[in-house]
């Protein structure tokens, strides 16, 4: 199918998403520091914190704690910005999702449907466990629709719980009709976790099933030309980039640039890709105090160098790290200094 191009912006409510490219909430790595560098680079219409557990927020704001390191950011940093919240209990998510909106004054409220982890499934019967059972689905929607009113409501599904369940057709209608204002859909089902490959398809044929809404395609997203072939083929009104940008926040950049039908700007040089994890790490550092940041870097970092010639070598070594002076040196010593195509061409 050929879809026009290049693609216009969307509305979540009355939120214009321009340019129709959303950054994806990922537990463990959407922090406030993170979706700084993403913003640095520019590209991303929407912004996503990591999930949040409803319940442990509503524990923590009953017992006069400070509300969760999740929220860290949150109600400083630029808009738009949408926190996307789980559990399944209705009356919780919505009363959460009111303190979002009237203490943070977030943009979105987003509701993970999504996550197929263990201990949000099967311990928790949230996260894309709840595809099974639409009708409770609906009723946390709709809860939290009246809550947070007149702020935007969205969902993130999979499109089942298994190859031999899918449901996303039957579950979208049941999100338009319970009062969502978008709905983003990951091309895997919950038992696939991330192995193979996410069907388009699937996602694109979810499109015929709702009324008006907008639809936000999610998978494999991992180059600026995959962005442009998904709007092209496929028929979507936004799209989320998750994994690939961990470690290149850079990426929405170079996608916005390709749907303007402008160059593609190049990855940044390895020094500058360096100094901006170095920048990262800073931020980090900032929040946590030196001890825990460093500790909290490693995966970062570990993402940074990914792909990278000497990669494992990195790892290796970041992933002992304790000190600032110990992570500072071990990117002095091992951050790789050549990309692949340079080693090729060297050897």
């Amino acid at each position: 199918m050929s879809r026009p191009f290049p693609p216009p912006p969307f509305k979540i409510g009355d939120l214009v998403i321009d340019p129709p490219i959303l950054q994806a909430p990922m537990a463990g790595f959407t922090n406030a520091a993170f979706r700084q560098m993403v913003r640095d680079y520019g590209g991303s219409g929407l912004i996503a914190t990591e999930m949040v557990n409803a319940r442990g927020f509503a524990w923590m704001d009953e017992h006069a704690e400070e509300h969760p390191d999740r929220l860290w950011g949150v109600a400083e940093e630029a808009r738009p910005l949408a926190v996307q919240i789980w559990d399944n209990d209705p009356q919780t998510m919505a009363k959460v999702g009111r303190r979002l909106v009237e203490e943070y004054r977030v943009s979105v409220v987003d509701i993970n449907f999504g996550c197929p982890v263990r201990q949000v499934t099967e311990k928790a019967h949230s996260g894309s466990y709840l595809l099974r059972t639409p009708q409770r689905m609906f009723e946390i929607i709709s809860k939290l629709v009246e809550a947070c009113s007149p702020t935007p409501v969205t969902a993130k599904i999979r499109l089942g719980c298994s190859p031999e369940s899918i449901n996303c057709n039957d579950v979208a209608k049941v999100v338009e009709e319970a009062g969502a204002a978008a709905l983003t859909v990951h091309g895997r089902t919950a038992k696939d976790m991330f192995r193979g490959h996410a069907d388009w398809d699937r996602i694109s044929e979810i499109k015929g099933h709702l009324k008006n809404i907008p639809l936000i395609g999610n998978g494999d997203l991992d180059s600026a030309e995959k962005v442009v072939h998904a709007f092209k083929t496929y028929d979507v009104d936004g799209v989320m980039i998750a994994r690939a940008c961990l470690g290149r926040p850079w990426l929405f950049s170079q996608a916005a640039a390709a749907l303007r039908g402008d160059p593609v700007p190049p990855d940044p040089t390895l020094a500058e890709q360096r100094d901006c994890m170095l920048r990262h790490y800073q931020l980090v550092v900032d929040r946590f105090g030196e001890e825990k940041g460093t500790v909290l870097m490693r995966k970062y970092a570990c993402c940074y160098a990914q792909g990278k010639h000497g990669a494992r070598y990195f790892r290796t070594n970041v992933a002992r790290v304790n000190t600032a002076e110990e992570f500072h040196r071990v990117v002095e010593e091992y951050f790789p200094s050549f990309s692949n195509e340079e080693v090729k061409a060297m050897s």
